[in-house]
């Protein structure tokens, strides 16, 4: 199973989650708390891929857009070297084919859009869905718990990345009732809006036991 932790802004957070058994990193670029510079992205990225070259394990590292144009997310991939690109906003699925081959990770929040429903319809062997909960006014990072049970409905035929209001201590439950193909965080491991090393290592470890 896939842990990303996102929402990273310090390299020092970025070897922490790599130190400790993370397989993805989360850059965001969208406007947010958040947010980081493309400069910035690529210094992160840059500790990050060594780090995992000490570890022995490739780390993924993944940008995080909403509503961006297909130009701009090319043009911070290339700069940042990007292994792949999180589409958080109400992308058009045609954003999947102009991205390949990146990976791409499309967030769907259950909330009945004609255009959740063409990404649900289409399968890429490049595209992956994180399902988030649906929060009004927000693109992520909420903390609020998305909905496990239609997430365990869609993980039987979709791979999918479950996000929203995880923790260290309720990961593993998800983990249990969803099976997904991964699991994301942001908020969960941070202490008064900054990321925790200790929670980090906590929620990836809990993470870790609950996929064997």
């Amino acid at each position: 199973m896939m842990i990303k932790i996102c929402g990273v802004r310090t390299p020092d957070h970025a070897l922490t989650a790599v130190e400790a058994g993370a397989d993805m990193l989360g850059l965001v670029f969208a406007s947010s708390r958040r947010q980081v510079s493309v400069e910035e992205a690529a210094s992160i990225a840059d500790s990050a891929r060594l780090a995992a070259i000490d570890r022995g394990r490739p780390i993924v590292v993944v940008g995080v857009f909403v509503n961006e144009t297909v130009e701009r997310i090319r043009d911070i991939a290339r700069f940042c070297g990007l292994d792949g690109v999180q589409l958080s906003g109400d992308e058009p699925v045609i954003y999947a084919d102009h991205l390949s081959p990146l990976l791409v990770i499309k967030a769907i929040r259950f909330d009945d859009t004609a255009e959740e429903r063409t990404w649900l319809a289409h399968d890429w062997s490049h595209v992956r869905l994180l399902v988030d909960a649906r929060v009004p006014g927000s693109y992520g990072g909420a903390g609020v718990v998305a909905d496990w049970g239609r997430a365990a409905e869609l993980a039987r035929w979709r791979p999918l990345i479950l996000a929203g209001g995880l923790t260290p201590e309720n990961v593993a439950d998800a983990v249990a009732r969803v099976r997904p193909w991964g699991v994301d965080v942001s908020s969960g491991v941070e202490s008064n809006g900054v990321k925790d090393h200790g929670k980090i290592r906590a929620f990836i470890a809990a993470a870790r036991a609950a996929a064997l």
